[in-house]
C-alpha cells in the first residue's frame, strides 16, 4: 500500500498535499536553504503563527504546488493563511501578467512556457504566486521551466535572503527562459530566410505563421500591466525592503528588453511574409500569363476548326488542290500576329 500510495504522489507531481518542493530559507543556520515537505512546512507556519512574526529573523519558507492535484489548494487554505484574493486570483481566469498589493503581501500572475516547450502558441501556462514577507508560495498545473530553473538553481546553493529577492529570481529566470526563446524563434527565422533566398518556398510561410502567433501570444500573456506595477513600486509593502523594491524594478525592465526584441522579431516575421507572398503572387502571374499564351495561340485554329467543320453547303478551298495548305498558312498567320500581341503585351 504503501508504494502504490508513492507512485500517486509522484503521477500526480509532489506529495500527498501536492506539495512539489518546499525549502526553508534561513541565512542564519548552518544551512541557509533546507528541504523540507509539507508536513514540516504545515509545522513551521503554525509556529510562526504562535509568535506573530515578533522575532526579527529572516528566515521565510518558499513552497511550490501542483494545482493538479485534489489535495493543493485545500492545504493552502488549511496552513498557508494566504490572502483571499490569491484564491480569487486562481479562479478568476485572466492570465495577463501583472503584480499587484494585497493586504500585507504580493499577488503575483507569471505566464511562463511548459517544460517540455516546442515552440507552439499553445505551451503556454499559468503560475501564480502569492509574496509575504515569511512565506512565499507559487502554484501551477503543468511543469514549467522559469520555476524549474529557480528550483535548479536553489538546489545548486542558491539561497535569496528575502522573499522579495525569491521573486526577483523567479522573474530574472523567465527573462532568461524568454531570451533563450527568442534565439531559437530568431535561428529559425534565420534557416527560413536562407531558404528563402535561395528559392526553396516550402511551406516556410506556415511555420512563420506558427512563429508569429506564439510571438504575439508571448508578448500579450508575459507583459506586466504597467499601471499595477507602478503602483506596486510607488507603494510597495512595510515588509519590503527599498534594495528588494530596486531588484524587482530592475528585473521588470529585463521583461521590457526581451519585450522589445519580440516585437522586432515580429516585424521581421511580417515582412519575410509579404515577401513570401509576392513571390507567390509572382509565381501565379507568371503561371496565368502562359496559360493566357496558350489560350490565345490555340484561338485562331478553334475558330477555323469550328467554321471548316460545319456541316453545311459552300465550304470555301473544299475542292481546291492545295486548300489545305492554304488553310494552314491563314491559321499560322493569326497566330503568329496573336503571339506578336500578346508577348508585346507583356514586355
Amino acid at each position: 500500500m504503501s508504494a502504490f500510495h508513492d507512485l500517486a504522489a509522484q503521477s500526480y507531481g509532489g506529495d500527498e498535499a501536492g506539495l512539489i518542493s518546499g525549502y526553508l530559507f534561513d541565512a542564519s543556520a548552518p544551512e541557509p536553504a533546507r528541504a523540507i515537505d509539507s508536513a514540516q512546512a504545515a509545522a513551521w507556519l503554525a509556529e510562526e503563527r504562535d509568535r506573530e512574526c515578533t522575532q526579527e529573523d529572516a528566515a521565510y519558507v518558499w513552497l511550490h504546488f501542483n494545482l493538479s492535484h485534489a489535495h493543493a489548494e485545500r492545504w493552502l487554505v488549511r496552513h498557508a493563511n494566504l490572502s483571499d484574493t490569491f484564491y480569487e486570483t486562481l479562479h478568476e481566469g485572466l492570465p495577463s501578467t501583472r503584480i499587484e498589493r494585497a493586504d500585507d503581501s504580493l499577488i503575483a500572475v507569471i505566464n511562463d512556457v511548459h517544460f517540455e516547450f516546442s515552440f507552439e502558441p499553445s505551451d503556454i501556462s499559468t503560475l501564480w504566486i502569492s509574496v509575504g514577507p515569511r512565506l512565499v508560495v507559487t502554484a501551477r498545473t503543468k511543469p514549467l521551466r522559469s520555476v524549474d530553473a529557480l528550483r535548479t538553481a536553489v538546489k545548486a546553493g542558491d539561497a535569496p535572503r528575502s522573499s522579495t529577492e525569491l521573486l526577483e529570481h523567479l522573474l530574472r529566470a523567465q527573462a532568461d527562459v524568454l531570451v533563450k526563446i527568442v534565439r531559437g524563434v530568431t535561428s529559425r527565422i534565420d534557416r527560413i530566410e536562407d531558404e528563402l533566398l535561395a528559392g526553396r518556398l516550402d511551406h516556410k510561410r506556415a511555420r512563420l505563421g506558427v512563429l508569429r502567433r506564439l510571438l504575439v501570444r508571448l508578448q500579450r500573456l508575459l507583459a506586466p500591466e504597467p499601471a499595477a506595477l507602478f503602483r506596486l513600486l510607488q507603494g510597495p509593502p512595510a515588509w519590503m525592503a527599498e534594495p528588494d523594491v530596486q531588484e524587482l524594478r530592475g528585473s521588470t525592465e529585463e521583461f521590457s528588453v526581451v519585450l522589445r526584441d519580440m516585437q522586432a522579431l515580429q516585424e521581421r516575421i511580417k515582412l519575410l511574409q509579404e515577401e513570401i507572398a509576392a513571390n507567390v503572387n509572382e509565381d501565379n502571374n507568371r503561371s496565368l500569363f502562359v496559360l493566357t499564351v496558350v489560350t490565345v495561340l490555340a484561338l485562331p485554329i478553334n475558330i477555323l476548326a469550328g467554321l471548316f467543320g460545319m456541316n453545311v453547303g459552300g465550304i470555301p478551298l473544299a475542292d481546291h488542290k492545295h486548300g489545305f495548305w492554304i488553310v494552314v498558312a491563314i491559321v499560322a498567320s493569326f497566330t503568329a500576329v496573336a503571339a506578336w500581341a500578346a508577348f508585346r503585351k507583356k514586355r
